[in-house]
């Protein structure tokens, strides 16, 4: 019996990693595999187009300053591609910048205003002088499901109309330390700030995103 193969986009994998958050593609890919499952995985980086219709999942990683304003202008050639990947149910998970670059914009480290691809209606503010740090724990009504990781964050992301948060916070600040929301659930796109990475923490999560590739895959 032939096996199934999960193709992967690892988008901008070669330059953003940030507190080792590639490691969620090792998790989805050791629980893959328990699953009889193949997971090939493709990086997709600047000046390389990005093809909606070719992979079955997408993870989309942080960085730092001067690599995330790379990405936020290389990011835009492929803003539609990336727009039509999302609503047609495409599965994706986006941490901490990723995140960020999914919304309208984030105000970067020296104030100026950094465009994003407008997929999701978020935004994102900078604090001054201060930083989100620590344990997080967040609830997930729509599963019931409890999340656990860690936050290193100076953006404050708002989120929009028409998207639900990944979970409500219990614990720790999530994404603004004001509404208690955590990250974003827009049709089968997943955001969070949590490192960690996010998946070697909650199998619960990775094991529901391999369910919504599968399903989208057999649709």
């Amino acid at each position: 019996m032939t096996k199934q193969e999960i193709k992967v986009c690892h988008l901008y994998g070669n330059l953003l990693n940030t507190y080792g958050d590639n490691g969620n593609l090792l998790i989805l890919n050791y629980y893959a595999k328990k699953m009889n499952l193949d997971f090939s995985v493709e990086i997709v980086s600047i000046y390389e187009p990005f093809d909606p219709t070719k992979y079955d999942f997408v993870f989309f990683g942080g960085g730092q300053d001067y690599e995330q304003v790379i990405v936020s202008r290389d990011i835009q050639t492929k803003k539609q591609a990336l727009t039509d990947y999302i609503e047609n149910y495409g599965v994706m998970l986006a941490i901490c910048g990723g995140f960020q670059l999914l919304g309208d914009y984030y105000i970067g480290a020296k104030g100026e205003k950094i465009q994003g691809i407008h997929a999701l209606p978020h935004y994102t503010l900078s604090q001054d002088n201060q930083r989100f740090i620590g344990e997080v724990e967040i609830y997930n009504e729509e599963f019931d499901e409890t999340y656990y990781g860690f936050e290193n964050h100076n953006g404050m992301t708002f989120l929009g109309e028409n998207v639900l948060p990944l979970g409500i916070v219990k614990k720790g600040y999530g994404n603004n330390g004001k509404d208690l929301t955590e990250g974003v659930l827009y049709k089968n796109v997943i955001g969070s700030y949590f490192h960690g990475p996010l998946l070697a923490r909650n199998e619960n999560l990775a094991q529901r995103i391999l369910k919504m590739i599968i399903e989208k895959k057999n649709n």
